[in-house]
């Protein structure tokens, strides 16, 4: 990306004495220039990004300017989902909304799991948590990634690019001082950050009795984001009903899973060695753009791993799965 002869002797011995004296003014000028610049870009060892990033979320009560901007909470911001079973796909007897890909099989409408302990995200990940990586990273990202305020869920974000995002922030919590205990402890006995499954973000969502919206049976435009026009600040609907105390996992913005799109029944193994080039991956949730039948709980999207736009975010989840 981008952007004659002298008609004598002396002129052209006068222009080259000229060049020769403007060149190393000219580069001077340039390095004075170069090291102020990075000396605004480095103030404390952190980047323009960084650095506004937390200024935005330091207006936000509970985020922490030493995590990388995550929730200031013991874990911050994972949320222990227990060991167990839950009810997994749609009946619709129960929900006339359901969609057919949300069948168990031919002979079941739902199926019962049963899952590892693991932590999932209290809140999608935000434009200013995001900016911390990019900062760090110079990771290469959509024009559009950063444009909405801080503390919205960050949008126009690919499958790969989540997953980049969860293994650079696994490397910052193992190395940091500021990591608390018990998550280097769970990171030390094995767990990773990643996108969640299918099956966990399912469980998480719902919880063990089966609802079919993370606080029940109804559609309600009081705990989340949908019908809308643009998305909104993580956590800006209390959900006292919803089962694990998770943020915005309907509406807002369609999440990310690990989980490749393909007919149930569920099987763990199948997140494990996916090798189609042309896989589809699953999301779920819905963003704010969607219908009541789009937030349900059970809802399946697929989408490819390379699409960015506006409705797709993600959250992350603390696994040994």
């Amino acid at each position: 990306m981008t952007s004659q002869k002298s008609s004598s002797q002396d002129s052209s011995v006068q222009n080259k004495a000229s060049v020769a004296y403007i060149g190393p003014c000219v580069l001077v000028i340039l390095v004075m220039l170069v090291a102020l610049l990075m000396s605004q870009q480095d103030l404390n060892g952190k980047s323009d990004l960084s650095m506004a990033a937390e200024n935005s979320l330091a207006e936000l009560e509970g985020f922490n300017k030493q995590a990388w901007l995550l929730p200031d909470e013991d874990l911050l911001g994972f949320v222990k989902i227990p060991a167990g079973t839950f009810i997994m796909g749609s009946n619709p007897s129960v929900d006339r909304m359901a969609f057919e890909n949300e069948r168990w099989s031919t002979a079941r409408r739902q199926g019962t799991l049963s899952l590892p302990e693991y932590y999932i995200g209290r809140y999608e990940v935000t434009v200013a948590q995001y900016r911390v990586f990019l900062a760090d990273t110079v990771y290469k990202h959509d024009a559009q990634t950063l444009s909405n305020p801080d503390t919205h869920p960050v949008n126009y974000v690919s499958w790969t690019d989540a997953l980049a995002y969860g293994r650079w922030l696994e490397l910052k919590l193992v190395d940091s001082v500021n990591t608390p205990d018990a998550l280097q402890q769970l990171l030390a006995e094995g767990a990773h950050i990643t996108l969640p499954s299918e099956a966990q973000w399912e469980k998480a969502a719902r919880g063990s009795r089966g609802k079919i919206y993370p606080w029940g049976s109804q559609p309600s435009e009081e705990f989340a984001n949908y019908r809308s026009a643009s998305t909104k600040p993580v956590g800006s609907f209390e959900c006292p009903d919803c089962e694990n105390g998770l943020a915005d996992m309907s509406g807002n913005v369609w999440e990310l899973t690990r989980s490749p799109y393909q007919a149930y029944p569920y099987s763990i193994e199948d997140d494990r060695d996916n090798l189609q080039a042309d896989a589809l991956w699953v999301m779920r949730g819905g963003s704010y753009s969607d219908e009541p039948a789009n937030i349900r709980a059970a809802i399946r999207g697929g989408v490819d791993p390379g699409v960015r736009n506006a409705t797709i975010g993600f959250r992350l989840v603390l696994s040994v799965q």
